[in-house]
């Protein structure tokens, strides 16, 4: 059996993050539909144009290391967005649904920013110094957009759907 090193790591965990990002880009529209607050409907358009451009960076990062873009299965995203469409299905119509959805968001920015603060530490270890500022550059826009949710929760989503209760 061939010897595993980090940039074999680095390749794969690009492949499923890349995978995650195309997944993550066609369920924005869905949650935008289905989000009644029209904050969070705009944080989900917001972030779909973010996520296309992030997509293009990964692209630049798989060519600064010479490979060719391709994902691979991501089961954990698969896992998150899938609690994200039974959200929109049963609780569709109640007060509940935004805080559902903006709890579902923030489960896809944690796994986003665990990916990438990953990534850009096994980018600097493996001196690639371009490839660390392109993930850099995403895991910021993450975290905003996780800043952003939890800001929107706190001041209205959540309190919506308690007043409701």
């Amino acid at each position: 059996m061939a010897t595993k090193t980090l940039n074999d790591l680095f390749y794969e965990t690009l492949k499923d993050i890349y995978y995650a990002e195309r997944q993550i880009v066609k369920a924005l529209p869905k949650m935008a539909r289905g989000a009644q607050d029209p904050k969070l409907k705009a944080a989900f358009e917001t972030h779909k144009e973010e996520t296309e451009g992030q997509i293009e960076r990964l692209k630049q990062v798989f060519e600064l290391i010479g490979k060719r873009a391709q994902g691979k299965t991501c089961d954990a995203i698969e896992g998150i967005l899938s609690e994200g469409e039974e959200i929109l299905e049963e609780f569709k119509g109640t007060p509940a649904l935004d805080a559902g959805l903006l709890a579902a968001a923030q489960a896809v920015e944690h796994y986003e920013i665990s990916r990438y603060g990953t990534l850009r530490a096994w980018a600097g270890q493996l001196g690639l110094k371009d490839a660390a500022k392109l993930l850099e550059e995403t895991l910021k826009e993450e975290s905003k957009t996780d800043d952003l949710l939890t800001g929107l929760a706190e001041s209205a989503v959540n309190v919506a759907a308690k007043k409701a209760a």
